[in-house]
């Protein structure tokens, strides 16, 4: 799968329009996205998203950062990365749900892109990149970024805070030996052969040959994995 870098940046004349007049308590930061001609590809070619699709938390969040322009009365800038499990995702972007000034002076967003509409195959992860920016004199101390399974927070306002991403994408997970967490290694297989439970920290669906599987709601951010009675990974998709 091709590793793709997708962009979502903020028009700054639309947002100025909309964050202008932020006060402390006043109002909380909007965005107003756009994608220009040089980003490159998107999820779908830029095209509007699928039928059915819905917004949805991206999987991971790296990194947050905030750049101080000196330009366009001190904007400020913030920018989110983050990983998606396949370029069917689309139209990244920050979502505020900070109400106002909280208590912690903290400003609270969620990283969200289009979901897609069905399940995708194993496969590298994606970059995603998304800005939001927030008017001169906002109120806010620090910044915390939210994505369907973790957080990071930057405290340094301009800086930049960054976590490492997860160490297993299970792009190259089919035919190798699932260790869950506890147990012991599979017999007989080398440790270039195992994945281990502890590597993915998203959510996980294992199917063994007993089980049955009671409910299929489609969560686009959980990695399903069929084992053999070996407990050889068969068959896998993010679903």
């Amino acid at each position: 799968m091709k590793r793709t870098k997708l962009l979502a940046l903020a028009s700054l004349i639309a947002a100025g329009s909309m964050l202008g007049g932020l006060t402390a308590g006043a109002q909380q930061p909007q965005m107003a996205p756009s994608t220009p001609k040089d980003a490159g590809p998107t999820p779908g070619g830029g095209a509007p998203s699928p039928e059915g699709s819905r917004p949805f938390p991206v999987m991971f969040v790296t990194s947050v950062e905030l750049i101080r322009s000196e330009r366009s009365g001190g904007m400020d800038i913030i920018r989110a990365r983050g990983l998606v499990t396949s370029n069917a995702w689309g139209e990244p972007h920050l979502l505020p749900i900070t109400r106002g000034q909280g208590i912690d002076g903290m400003l609270d967003l969620i990283f969200q892109a289009s979901a897609p509409t069905d399940m995708a195959p194993l496969g590298p992860f994606m970059v995603v990149e998304a800005l939001l920016p927030v008017a001169h004199g906002h109120p806010y101390k620090g910044i915390r970024i939210r994505s369907g399974y973790n957080s990071v927070t930057l405290k340094t306002l301009p800086g930049f805070a960054e976590v490492a991403p997860p160490k297993e994408d299970c792009a190259k997970c089919l035919g190798k030996y699932f260790q869950a967490k506890g147990a012991a290694a599979p017999a007989g297989q080398a440790a270039g052969n195992v994945v281990k439970e502890e590597d993915l920290p998203y959510p996980l669906r294992i199917i063994r040959p007993t089980d049955g599987i009671p409910s299929y709601e489609y969560e686009p951010n959980r990695l399903t994995l069929v084992l053999s009675e070996a407990g050889q990974i068969v068959d896998a998709a993010w679903d």
